[in-house]
């Protein structure tokens, strides 16, 4: 199985903050840290100094996607923030990247298996492919 972290965050945001949200919405869902194959987000967050070293940490690939890319999958978001479209024009960066990377990884539809997960400057979401 395929799981991949979908994360979104205010420019700025720290790793410790990235990190907390991570380790704490994995706990709440029972899934181990080594389960996870993989980081997204959207692309103008590739440089982003704590989601670049929130990868370092776990060991994993950090994969972003365009607005076009990631807009697909507007319809199976459980949340759709304006705040989020209005910066990115994205509705839901942390699930739609999840969802993204999950398919193109497992070849498969993906799904979310942790919705939006939501803290003062980050979102966390969890997809699987089968």
């Amino acid at each position: 199985m395929t799981l991949v972290v979908g994360l979104g965050c205010q420019r700025g945001c720290d790793v410790h903050t990235l990190l907390g949200l991570f380790d704490a919405a994995l706990a709440e869902g029972g899934i181990e840290r080594h389960r996870i194959t993989a980081l997204a987000s959207i692309d103008r967050k590739q440089d982003e100094p704590g989601l670049l070293a929130l990868a370092k940490i776990l060991d994993l690939p950090l994969q972003c996607f365009s607005v076009a890319r990631l807009a697909v999958f507007e319809a199976r978001l459980s949340h759709k923030s304006e705040v989020a479209f209005a910066y990115t024009g994205c509705y839901g960066v942390a699930e739609s990247a999840a969802l993204a990377l999950a398919e193109q990884l497992g070849h498969a539809p993906a799904r979310l298996l942790i919705t939006r997960k939501k803290v003062a400057q980050a979102t966390f979401a969890l997809a699987c492919a089968d």
